[in-house]
């Protein structure tokens, strides 16, 4: 049971949140109000599934939305345009309510599906109890009872069915997860490479200025100034070395290539490993958009990670090419194998590195393979459409 600090404590988390948002949807919404009539809705679903990260509902978006056009549409404008921002305004609501009005009709369609299950599941139980009990008077009426073992198993192929189903509901909320972590990754490394790293870079050169400044009988206090100089220096270089492992900031900046050739070198440095890295179609690596590039980054980063930590190889090779349509990145090492499936269908904490990555590379529409045999390593394939859309 939660004390009254801690309700407070947890009000006053969703009123931060409820603010963030409110402020980015008055900036998004004031950015595509200043577009123009031809102006088309930017991503504004992102705040739909923001609103429904943090408990919001249909009414909560649409007040924010009736607050945030309040505030940008002037009084003292013409009609005509007020009724031109409203109206492009519209557009951007409906698609940021979007998300939530997906997930409340997904709901409701879930609902109804599984009302009927029950339904159907309580008339299967009275036909099978029916059958025991005809199957005690009339033990001769063979026919009869297989003909409801057809029927009961016509019934369990929709349960199948339906299961599968839900499966892949499981696996498409997995892969909303995995996107909503990345966005937080991003917002991360911004902020450490911003902020906390401009503070300390300040620190750094008001230490220098008071050196400089300090007197000749002041050595000791130079010496300080000298050491926490060196430690400031350190801590900024912590910082972007965090920054760029959550997300590097030059991947958006300087592409894809850069920044896995950047990681692969410091990598090979650390571990000691022999890591061959080769690419081509650099250009058209490059033409992927922001996410997929992100998906590539990450499965690379991660293979990596495995490969110093479980294979004991002493070599890998990564080869980026183009190839009919997709991208295809491949990570071998000479290292020890493993049993694919069994790491697959472990549930050991631990052992999620596989399948976090196969989910991020189904996310955008992409092919995961692994391949592990005795004395050959193991291969870790990741195939990306160049184009929108899934993997052929």
């Amino acid at each position: 049971m939660l004390s009254g600090s801690g309700s407070l404590d947890l009000g006053c988390l969703m009123e931060t949140k409820l603010n963030g948002l409110s402020r980015r949807y008055q900036t998004a919404l004031r950015k595509h109000l200043k577009q123009g009539a031809r102006a088309s809705p930017p991503s504004a679903d992102r705040f739909g599934r923001q609103a429904l990260a943090i408990g919001l509902e249909t009414l909560d978006l649409a007040k924010i939305h009736e607050q945030a056009l309040t505030a940008l549409v002037s009084p003292g404008s013409s009609r005509l345009t007020r009724n031109g921002m409203i109206k492009r305004a519209q557009a951007f609501f409906i698609r940021a309510v979007t998300p939530i009005e997906r997930t409340h009709r997904t709901a409701m369609e879930a609902n109804v599906r599984l009302s009927e299950l029950n339904q159907t599941l309580r008339q299967r139980t009275g036909e099978l109890a029916a059958v025991n009990r005809q199957l005690k008077k009339e033990i001769l009426q063979r026919q009869a009872v297989e003909k409801a073992l057809k029927k009961s198993e016509q019934h369990y192929s929709l349960l199948l069915e339906q299961s599968h189903h839900m499966q892949e509901q499981l696996r498409s909320l997995s892969r909303q997860v995995l996107s909503a972590h990345e966005d937080e990754r991003r917002r991360i490394s911004r902020e450490l490479h911003d902020e906390v790293a401009q503070v300390l870079t300040g620190i750094n050169l008001h230490l220098a200025r008071l050196k400089k400044e300090a007197t000749a009988d002041t050595r000791d206090l130079k010496k300080q100034i000298t050491r926490t100089q060196r430690l400031v220096a350190r801590s900024v270089n912590v910082v972007h070395r965090f920054a760029g492992q959550l997300r590097p900031p030059a991947l958006d900046d300087l592409g894809l290539f850069s920044v896995l050739h950047s990681y692969i070198t410091d990598f090979a440095k650390q571990t000691n490993l022999s890591v061959h890295f080769a690419s081509f179609a650099q250009r058209r690596i490059e033409e992927l958009d922001s996410t997929k590039r992100t998906v590539l980054y990450r499965v690379a980063q991660e293979s990596l990670t495995n490969v110093a930590k479980h294979a004991k190889a002493s070599q890998v090779h990564v080869r980026i090419e183009k190839r009919r349509g997709i991208i295809r990145m491949e990570v071998r090492d000479n290292g020890k194998s493993f049993e694919v499936q069994d790491v697959l269908r472990s549930r050991r904490r631990g052992r999620l590195g596989l399948l976090g990555m196969r989910e991020r590379v189904e996310m955008v529409g992409g092919h995961f393979t692994v391949e592990s045999e005795p004395d050959k390593g193991t291969m870790i394939r990741a195939e990306i459409p160049l184009a929108n859309g899934t993997y052929a």
